[in-house]
């Protein structure tokens, strides 16, 4: 026994040894920081921080006018514009036309309203200074009902300050910017950037200070 005990104490005192050891350290080149190692974006500069704004500015924008309108505008310029490039007369006339509909567009949705019938069904229907004239005229709202969908002046000054955002995401297209205006000068391209940010700022602020209570189409619908 005494002999077993002698042996085993040399690896006992190895193991404590090798316990009480100090830790591995890692080599220098694992501690560098990560900076060092991962190269650092460069910074941004202050054109392309103006254009990073510039195309957030379009997206809230967007979200004032009905989505169908936004789409349609979306979906026709690259091809009526031929990617900005608008080599014919006739490009000219369809982007024109384009503009003129989706203008026509975002003033008349704006008097547009919706409610939802006994069955929980949405109703469209177009205000007018009488009521609610519903499109499919397969149902009616009765006279208490009715009154609360006639046009106020509030309908008028959205459907007018829709024509103006709207005027200003396209504004912001480059498409519809190259056919118009394929070189603007130095001061053209300031104006075409600062007067749709001015126009988009302060309708933005209008539509949160006269806020309206109608959900018509293309625009979210409320849940009662």
């Amino acid at each position: 026994m005494a002999t077993l005990q002698e042996a085993q104490h040399p690896l006992l005192e190895n193991y404590n040894s090798s316990n009480n050891s100090p830790p591995a350290t890692a080599p220098a080149s694992s501690r560098l920081p990560s900076s060092s190692i991962v190269a650092s974006k460069p910074p941004k500069t202050p054109a392309q921080k103006a254009m990073r704004k510039t195309f957030k500015g379009t997206a809230h924008l967007a979200n004032l006018l009905p989505t169908g309108t936004v789409l349609t505008f979306q979906m026709f310029s690259p091809s009526f514009t031929q990617q900005g490039k608008c080599p014919t007369v006739a490009n000219h006339t369809m982007t024109i036309s384009l503009l003129i509909f989706c203008s026509i567009s975002s003033f008349l949705l704006c008097f547009t309203d919706s409610f939802r019938d006994e069955r929980g069904k949405v109703r469209y229907g177009l205000a007018t200074f009488q009521g609610l004239f519903v499109l499919d005229g397969s149902h009616t709202i009765g006279a208490e009902n009715a009154a609360k969908y006639k046009l106020t002046f509030i309908d008028f000054f959205h459907a007018f300050m829709s024509v103006l955002v709207f005027g200003a995401v396209a504004s912001f297209d480059q498409n519809i910017v190259n056919c118009f205006y394929p070189k603007p000068s130095e001061e053209g391209k300031q104006l075409l950037f600062a007067v749709p940010v001015g126009v988009g700022v302060v309708c933005s602020i209008l539509f949160v200070l006269f806020p309206t209570r109608r959900h018509g189409i293309g625009f979210p619908l409320s849940r009662s």
